[in-house]
Formats: structure tokens, sequence, C-alpha cells
């Protein structure tokens, strides 16, 4: 039985949003169901602004911390560093822990935690949510509408096929067996994803905990969402196509 919720949020000069961030969590977090603990790691990695003291005033009374990292870490290295955090604070056993990663620039929905623990207690150790993009948008309608494209052809029977980084949740006794997300400068969702699947656990796609995150065409990871909405941007804005 899952006891307790543990939510990492790496943030890298994300003063400007990691405030909604955290408020749509304390939302989200306080809907759980009475007896489950909850607490958050807000990850502030070699940041230029005012990103962990925007964060720690947005806390108010929810559970956690700021975690101020000067070394330099790969995103994996800095979702682990959080998740070490987070179940310092929880003190719980790593079954009956579930571990949720999400991102500064995202906003959770209210359910979001709630859909995701119902799935852990139906036997799931790893749960992959959707991400809806925040408006407005940087780039043009046709780029947008081929990342719906993108969308649907991941889709297979077992439901949405997406994989996010900013919407991940893992049982914590799976994630020590398959050595967390490791030192990955990028993918570190998909392969930790990927590792889970062929270590036997069972994993599944919910589409009722989705997030709100940033369509900004500049982001941190290498090949990340941000990589995408640009080569998309550029492949059919270039082009000539204005929309």
């Amino acid at each position: 039985m899952i006891e307790a919720v543990g939510v990492v949020v790496p943030a890298r000069d994300e003063a400007e949003h990691v405030g909604a961030c955290l408020n749509a969590l304390g939302e989200a977090l306080r809907r759980l169901p009475a007896g489950v603990a909850y607490a958050v790691c807000v990850v502030a990695d070699r940041c230029r602004d005012a990103t962990a003291a925007t964060a720690h005033a947005a806390f108010g009374d929810l559970p956690g911390t700021v975690l101020v990292s000067e070394a330099a870490r790969t995103i994996g290295e800095v979702r682990d560093l959080g998740v070490a955090r987070v179940r310092e604070l929880l003190r719980t056993p790593a079954a009956g822990t579930l571990l949720l990663s999400t991102d500064a620039d995202t906003r959770v929905t209210p359910g979001w935690a709630r859909a995701h623990l119902a799935r852990a207690r139906q036997g799931y150790h790893a749960i992959a949510g959707t991400a809806e993009l925040a408006v407005p948008f940087t780039t043009s309608a046709r780029a947008l509408r081929q990342y719906e494209h993108v969308l649907d052809d991941a889709r297979t029977a077992a439901g949405h096929g997406s994989v996010y980084g900013a919407n991940l949740a893992v049982r914590g006794d799976a994630f020590d067996v398959v050595g967390g997300f490791g030192p990955r400068a990028t993918g570190e969702d998909h392969d930790l994803w990927r590792r889970l699947g062929q270590a036997g656990f069972r994993r599944c796609f919910e589409s009722a905990a989705p997030v709100v995150t940033s369509a900004r065409l500049h982001g941190r990871a290498p090949d990340g969402l941000a990589t995408l909405l640009r080569r998309l941007a550029r492949d059919h804005d270039g082009c000539g196509h204005r929309s």
C-alpha cells in the first residue's frame, strides 16, 4: 500500500514559473486521500536568478524543501538528487512510496497526484501521464498541429504512449532496482521507462493525470520537448508557411 507521495521538481533559472508550479502542486497534493503523507523537493540547479528564493516563498505550508545545487550535474542526476532528498523527508518504505516527477515550468492539474496514486494502488510500478502545451504559444498553429500528429502517432492499444519527465510516477522499490534516472543529460525519462519495462515492472499510461507545460522553444534538455517544438517550427514555418 502506498503510504506517501514525494514530488521532485528540477529548476534552473525558473523564477518566472516555479511559484505557479508549487501552487498547483499544493492544490493537487492536498486532494490526496487522508493518511497519505507527501512532500516536495525543488532542486535549484546552478540558478543565476531568484528561483530558490521564489520557491521558498511559494511553499507556504506545503511540506518540502528547496535544495540548492551548484555542482555540474546532468538532468538525470538532478532528478536523482531530488528523489534522495524527498525520501529523507518522508522516511517511508520504498515499496510504500510513490515518486512523482514534474518540471518547474509545468503546472499539474488538481486531480494529478490522486490519479497517479490510484494507478499505483492498482499494482502499477510506473505511470506516465500526459502533457498539454500552455498558452500563449511561441510557434505557429501549423507547427502545433504537427505536434498533435506526433502525439497521435505515439498512441497504442496500451494508451497514449508518451513519456515525460514532467509527468512521471515510479514506485520507490522499482526505482531502486533499476538504478533511478542515472547520469543522463537528456532522455532520462524515456531511459528510466525502458529499463523499468525490461526489468519486468508493470507500467501504464494515464490520461486522467495531465499537466500543462511550457511551449517554449528553448529548454534545458538537448533533445527534450522544446527541441521537438523548435524543430517542428523550423520545418513548418521555415518553408514559407505562416499561420
